[in-house]
């Protein structure tokens, strides 16, 4: 259906599809300068204003590096978060800030990945001059800069794209009308690009058919359900969690594709009894929370929420008891990579100089 709001936002989304073009033509030109790491660069990010399912292929390439004998360290704007400036997160050894400094996806990253350094910056050279300057001693063997396919003040050695492929993405259009943070013509910056969330495979043939004809390398991957971990009262394993067909909850979120959630939820069997969701990354309050267990309590539900919103809240440990009288799950998620993961290894090892 079409929406007439958007006819009222083209003009502002023209404006912005110019700032950006231009933006991209100096650096094209080198008119704005790139600067060169001396540690290697691997950039994650996408053309549109999330939903891709960035996060958990970040923290499949870290975990991927780690496998092969690298040191990986992560560095992040910290969407949302309170703290400013550079900020380590974790050190490789300790996590060392809340999710409210951090921000949820990053202190996410930080608490799955302990073995790897993580850097809050928005500025990411700033955080990669940090990195360099404080571990010397142990430098890294490659640094994952997440989300910053837009950022392009540094050089990298690999250049990877994510695509929705749930989305109507060859008819987006641009930031504010719709979720678009560039044209599509810029993946060809891309080395790589990544097919994700596949669940049509005719819509995703036809991005990939549109793909295909720029020649750059694609890959195909989907999400996966990890674990359902119960967060109210002791630390439960998969193992000792309810079958999931078993649940009836109240699902809440704030992410930017809900329905991808539900999808994943329903697939598994959950009786998804209601919803609550809020804007990607939205805060929650004392009133929200309060709302959502009373809902619950009233309906005999429990409750369950991602990974990210569970790791959002845990930065206010006082909003967080308000909803675990209930039991409250969180569902981790991963990425399953069907076509081309040998690609992806050998770039990420080309990347690092191993072959």
């Amino acid at each position: 259906m079409h929406n007439p709001l958007s006819i009222l936002l083209r003009p502002a989304a023209l404006g912005y599809r110019v700032i950006v073009q231009l933006r991209n033509t100096l650096f094209d030109r080198q008119l704005l300068p790139a600067w060169k790491s001396p540690v290697p660069i691997v950039s994650i990010g996408n053309l549109s204003a999330g939903g891709t399912g960035k996060t958990p292929l970040v923290d499949w390439v870290v975990k991927y590096y780690l496998s092969i004998g690298c040191k990986p360290a992560i560095i992040s704007r910290g969407y949302r978060r309170e703290s400013k400036g550079v900020q380590l997160v974790s050190d490789g050894h300790k996590v060392l800030l809340s999710s409210r400094e951090s921000g949820d996806e990053t202190a996410m990253l930080a608490w799955n990945n302990p073995d790897a350094i993580v850097i809050v910056a928005k500025k990411r050279k700033e955080g990669v001059k940090y990195l360099i300057k404080h571990f010397a001693a142990r430098m890294p063997s490659v640094i994952i800069l997440d989300d910053a396919f837009q950022h392009r003040q540094i050089q990298r050695e690999l250049n990877i794209a994510i695509i929705n492929a749930s989305e109507p993405f060859l008819k987006a259009r641009m930031l504010p009308e719709g979720r678009m943070r560039e044209p599509l013509k810029n993946l060809s910056r891309a080395d790589l690009i990544v097919l994700n969330k596949i669940d049509d495979p005719e819509k995703a043939d036809a991005i990939e058919r549109k793909i295909k004809e720029r020649g750059t390398p694609l890959i195909k991957a989907r999400v996966a359900i990890a674990e359902l971990v119960c967060f109210s009262g002791a630390f439960i394993s998969s193992e000792e969690a309810p079958p999931l067909t078993s649940i009836s909850a109240l699902a809440f979120a704030g992410i930017s594709s809900p329905q991808s959630f539900l999808d994943s939820l329903g697939k598994e069997g959950v009786t998804i009894a209601a919803h609550r969701f809020f804007y990607d990354h939205e805060p929650y309050s004392a009133k929200k929370l309060t709302e959502i267990f009373r809902e619950a309590e009233s309906k005999g539900l429990s409750l369950i929420t991602t990974e990210k919103d569970y790791f959002r809240m845990l930065g206010h440990p006082e909003l967080i008891r308000i909803i675990t009288a209930r039991p409250c799950y969180y569902l981790k998620i991963k990425t399953d990579i069907f076509e081309g993961k040998e690609i992806l290894q050998s770039m990420l090892r080309k990347a690092v100089a191993m072959q």
